[in-house]
């Protein structure tokens, strides 16, 4: 019974996991540059940051920009505009 109830708790697990992924959307994976660039060009930017890396800190940036989501990273802070809406995360988590 252990192993029915193993089971059962993985496909639990694989089936978060699927849900979290479909409702994260699409995200896209850009450079620093384009990502400050699209920040540029928004009117009201959010953008959601954290410090990230196990063995390493990165900087880890998310943002909205037409409907899409963009997210970087960095070994070093990104100068952010002043009319950049900033939220500081504990974790941000993308799907892999």
């Amino acid at each position: 019974m252990a192993y029915a109830s193993g089971g059962a708790a993985a496909a639990a697990a694989a089936a978060a996991i699927a849900n979290a992924i479909k409702a994260s959307g699409v995200l896209v994976n850009v450079g620093q540059s384009d990502f400050l660039t699209m920040l540029s060009r928004a009117e009201k930017p959010l953008v959601i940051t954290a410090l990230g890396g196990v063995v390493k800190k990165n900087y880890q940036y998310l943002m909205s920009y037409k409907g899409f989501a963009f997210y970087t990273k960095s070994e070093t802070p990104l100068m952010l505009s002043g009319k950049a809406e900033i939220i500081n995360a504990k974790q941000i988590w993308i799907p892999g």
